[in-house]
């Protein structure tokens, strides 16, 4: 067994919630754990940058929240180079559903010791996501939730933009085709989840997982938007698909047709709209994270509800 450490490419996206965290302690928890940084110039393109570096290591090792991991999902795909996580986002809802420490300093000490897991990706439209893609109110609150609120109000800003969105969604009509049958529905939201958690602590549906090899389908059908409230709760358990008024399915490929064309949010970033094919690849990447038998929910934002119907309409 070689003693030479690894070679980790680290990349930090400054611009994250907790984008300032010392790099000077990751640097020194890394070697101390037999792994060499490398660290590209500052504001350089990051899936450029993995593809350049793809030879010279033999990890990469990214900064941020769920927008970053988005980001650079092409380029690990196409490098088939491990990753590991540091949670620097506001909700961080990839590291939730992995698992992961969500303090910083132990995702950089817990990267060394652990193994790298294989996980599945969603894909819509040529674009790849983590966690949840949907269309209709999560879609709308992506385009309301600003940079600057997530800064300063970290998860709640979500509850924030939340309820500036409520009071101006609307139903739609979305055709959906999946497994041989094509239904047409009227709905708020329709989403398709790879991973567990999206939305900065809600849970698409309480048994998915990132490495199941399934989409998770869930549709909205309320008939008043005050009902979106009643389900939070369930929403946050992932239980709301036993909801009379809510369509949920599993599948592997499904495609959504609207009447005209309408955003996707795919892990908090609008990058395409319909109508949006759907599939999910599995295990075409790989992360290091806890053994899939020892993956916790580290997280409980049960006051998030009632967070959301007390909040004023602040900036």
């Amino acid at each position: 067994m070689s003693d030479q450490p690894r070679r980790a490419l680290l990349i930090c996206n400054a611009k994250a919630r907790n984008g300032a965290l010392p790099l000077d302690a990751v640097r020194d928890v890394l070697r101390a754990g037999g792994i060499e940084p490398v660290e590209p110039a500052p504001d350089a393109d990051c899936q450029a940058t993995i593809r350049d570096y793809a030879e010279r290591v033999d990890l990469v090792i990214l900064g941020g929240g769920d927008g970053t991991m988005n980001a650079a999902a092409p380029a690990l795909v196409d490098t088939r180079l491990p990753l590991g996580i540091l949670p620097l986002g506001t909700a961080n809802d990839l590291a939730r559903s992995l698992g992961l420490p969500l303090d910083p300093m132990a995702a950089a000490r817990f990267i060394p010791t652990a193994r790298a897991h294989p996980v599945d990706l969603g894909w819509v439209n040529g674009h790849y996501y983590f966690n949840v893609a949907s269309i209709g109110f999560s879609a709308e609150l992506a385009g309301e939730l600003t940079a600057e609120s997530k800064k300063r109000w970290g998860v709640l800003g979500y509850a924030v933009a939340a309820v500036r969105v409520l009071r101006r969604v609307r139903p739609f009509t979305v055709t959906i085709e999946h497994d041989g049958t094509t239904e047409k529905v009227v709905t708020i939201q329709v989403s398709v989840g790879n991973g567990r958690h999206y939305g900065g602590g809600m849970t698409v549906e309480e048994g998915a997982t990132v490495d199941d090899g399934k989409l998770d389908f869930y549709s909205l059908e309320i008939a008043h938007w005050w009902r979106l409230l009643a389900l939070l709760p369930a929403l946050r358990r992932g239980t709301h698909g036993r909801a009379a008024d809510v369509r949920a399915f599993q599948t592997r490929e499904i495609r959504l047709t609207t009447r005209r064309p309408r955003p996707v949010n795919t892990d908090g970033e609008l990058t395409t709209h319909t109508p949006a094919h759907f599939k999910v690849l599995p295990k075409i990447l790989s992360i290091y994270a806890p053994d899939p038998a020892d993956r916790s929910r580290p997280f409980d934002i049960a006051a998030l509800g009632s967070r959301i119907l007390g909040q004023s309409d602040r900036p």
